[in-house]
């Protein structure tokens, strides 16, 4: 024996049809239209990474130049070690050269 749906089951039959496919169809976007919503998104990382590329220039060339010049001060820290025991050398030997003549000739 055949059992006859209901009428309620038989008006809300066609409504849930309808909303499942509008939920379908409402989902899906379209390559276009996903481009045109992504394409702001993609100027602002272009624009985002150029900087980045040029900040990451720039800290190259401090670095660079820090470095020139740690190895400038350590040659210059050098040069006057060598300048002060070139003064020592001199202040030794007039120091000599004066208690020489302080002494009493005999």
């Amino acid at each position: 024996m055949e059992k006859a749906m209901s009428p309620s089951v038989t008006k809300l039959a066609p409504a849930v049809v309808i909303m499942v496919g509008a939920l379908g169809l409402g989902g899906c976007a379209t390559k276009g239209y996903v481009r045109d919503q992504i394409a702001p998104l993609n100027q602002r990382m272009d624009a985002l990474e150029a900087k980045l590329h040029d900040t990451d220039a720039t800290a190259k060339q401090a670095l660079s130049e820090a470095q020139a010049a740690g190895q400038a001060a350590q040659n210059n820290g050098q040069r006057l070690d060598q300048l002060n025991a070139r003064v020592d050398g001199i202040e030794q030997r007039m120091r000599e050269n004066e208690n020489r003549r302080k002494r009493p000739r005999n």
